[in-house]
């Protein structure tokens, strides 16, 4: 089937198939698709803030459980997100025109001395597929660098990821040093990482260890919603 002929199906069907269609489309990484959907619903006059939250979020969760579930894995994943991307890159500028409210804001960085990126890139991407706003650190941050970041950005989160054992406990400088700046109670603070687990989690005083982006997203939710007293997003 050509390109032109997947455009007047797309453009044809009716707004509940249409955002049916872009859950499959994104699901399957295509992210000309989900651009082109994107585009009809605004000209069909949906408010940006429904398009996010109904079509492009709506299909992440989907993405989202399955990556939970082992259905699917991180190569998909990162496509379902790039798609997405592609979405929201259209509709980011209109949700600001607009002052669309966001789920909550996160600041996220891979510690001092780890360079590995691909999880953390994956947690933000799945993040910004769940409505979060995410400011990425990237890789090789010192406490300097996360603690400016909140002072600056003012995130409901902080995300710190680590893939190696010798710079795990770096993690815990940074909180250390956010309670003794007497700032700690001020952030929800979230871990991850492929050697780490729920009690180092613990014991380095975070709030929580995520086991995979999926998780963080779940969780994130949940304490955004406690924290602001109203009931998680599904």
């Amino acid at each position: 089937m050509s390109d032109e002929d997947d455009e007047i199906i797309l453009s044809e069907l009716p707004d509940d198939e249409l955002v049916q269609q872009m859950f499959d489309d994104l699901y399957d990484g295509l992210k000309d698709e989900i651009e082109e959907g994107v585009t009809i619903l605004l000209d069909r006059g949906w408010e940006p803030y429904r398009i996010l939250t109904e079509a492009l979020v709506g299909g992440m969760t989907i993405v989202g459980n399955d990556f939970r579930d082992g259905i699917l894995f991180v190569p998909e994943v990162l496509l379902a997100a790039n798609a997405m991307k592609g979405g929201m890159a259209i509709l980011k500028p209109l949700l600001i025109e607009t002052g669309a409210p966001q789920v909550g804001k996160m600041v996220i960085g891979t510690v001092k001395g780890d360079i590995h990126d691909i999880g953390k890139n994956l947690v933000g991407m799945m993040m910004e597929g769940a409505g979060f706003e995410v400011v990425d650190l990237g890789i090789n941050n010192d406490v300097d660098k996360y603690l400016g970041a909140l002072d600056t950005e003012k995130p409901d989160i902080l995300g710190m990821s680590a893939l190696l054992t010798t710079t795990m406990p770096y993690m815990k400088v940074v909180i250390d040093t956010m309670v003794e700046r007497g700032i700690r109670d001020d952030y929800i603070v979230l871990v991850g990482g492929a050697p780490l687990n729920e009690e180092f989690g613990k014991a380095i005083g975070a709030d929580a260890y995520c086991r995979d982006a999926a998780v963080a997203v779940e969780t994130a939710k949940e304490f955004v919603a406690r924290r602001h007293n109203r009931p998680a997003a599904g």
